[in-house]
């Protein structure tokens, strides 16, 4: 059976009548980038935390860390996904549950959307910004505690921004995973942008078409973070730091 191939079709009128095909992709991108930022702030904020406890010298503050870090980590992010808009209703006091489900769309599904996401990227922040503080020489801590600092002190003003500058790259790859993992959010009724391009195939049978543009929309805005990353990491470099690597040839 041929395909009949019609690119004009993100201009066509959507059934929904709010606008055009490529109209409705702009606003399920919206929802997109909403649900991801809203989630890696707080990812990055509880990520952050969890790192800094996991290289305290407190055994408990480790073990909860590191007690997190397994919990999130192990659990797939779609039965996660499920979990906070099926479960949390139900076990979290009444009233407050029945606040929960009588959110009004699509707040209803972006909430849950963004809590599972900030949390389940937390776990992976967290690994991130611990093995950044402890790839930083001893003395730097010590450095700290000779000056007078407290160990908060020390963190805040030596260790930590130190340590974001080493963890950028994989923090940038966070960052993408999470505008990727937030197409996750279909699953309980978000209409983000793979939501969008679903919703245009099944109403016009151009399933090439509503897919290309998704790809190319993800692709563009990944384009974007890195540049901006980059952009970034360059700008808060510290010079004789963070070198470049030199390759040895062999032999030698």
């Amino acid at each position: 059976m041929n395909y009949n191939w019609n690119w004009h079709i993100y201009w066509e009128l959507s059934p929904d009548g709010q606008g055009t095909y490529f109209h409705s992709l702009l606003v399920g991108l919206g929802w997109t980038l909403a649900t991801a930022l809203a989630a890696w702030i707080i990812a990055l904020v509880l990520g952050s935390v969890l790192g800094v406890m996991r290289t305290t010298p407190s055994k408990w503050a480790v073990r909860f860390g590191n007690a997190y870090v397994e919990l999130f980590r192990n659990i797939p992010l779609l039965v996660q996904m499920f979990l906070w808009y099926f479960v949390l209703p139900e076990v979290v006091p009444r009233a407050i549950g029945t606040w929960i489900k009588q959110m009004p769309p699509p707040w209803g599904a972006y909430v849950p959307a963004v809590l599972c996401l900030g949390f389940f990227t937390a776990a992976r922040v967290s690994e991130q910004v611990r093995a950044g503080i402890q790839s930083l020489p001893r003395g730097q801590g010590m450095a700290g505690t000779a000056l007078g600092l407290t160990l908060s002190q020390t963190y805040r003003f030596v260790l930590l921004p130190m340590a974001y500058r080493i963890i950028l790259p994989p923090l940038t790859s966070e960052f993408m995973n999470i505008i990727k993992n937030s197409s996750v959010a279909l699953t309980i009724g978000l209409v983000e942008l793979t939501a969008a391009a679903r919703s245009m195939q099944e109403f016009s049978f151009q399933v090439f078409e509503a897919f290309t543009a998704a790809t190319t929309i993800y692709i563009l805005v990944n384009v974007v973070v890195v540049f901006g990353m980059r952009h970034i990491e360059r700008k808060v470099s510290v010079p004789g730091f963070i070198g470049k690597q030199v390759e040895v040839p062999a032999g030698h």
